[in-house]
């Protein structure tokens, strides 16, 4: 299901947005520091909890960090395991 999930990233809420069929279910929270976005939080509804929705907008949110010429600095515990499990993003953390 993971391939169905559309990620946008909001600037006005701090964000990363996922959304299935229209429907919010994934966010990625950020607090911005300079070109360095701080993760802060990920929370999935819990109907879509297990589909491997935060790990694909988490991401596609780094993916657009680095398009975006951004570093990221992760808080949120998800985030840590998430670029400890994911060494091609290694790049991003500061």
């Amino acid at each position: 299901m993971s391939a169905d999930v559309q990620t946008v990233r909001a600037d006005d809420r701090s964000r990363y947005e996922g959304r299935v069929d229209g429907e919010l279910v994934t966010v990625l929270a950020f607090v911005r520091r300079g070109d360095v976005l701080d993760l802060t939080h990920t929370a999935t509804e819990p109907a879509f909890r297990n589909r491997g929705l935060a790990g694909a907008v988490t991401a596609a949110a780094l993916d657009d960090v680095r398009q975006r010429g951004e570093k990221v600095h992760p808080s949120c515990p998800f985030a840590v395991a998430f670029l400890d499990d994911h060494p091609e993003y290694a790049d991003l953390r500061v």
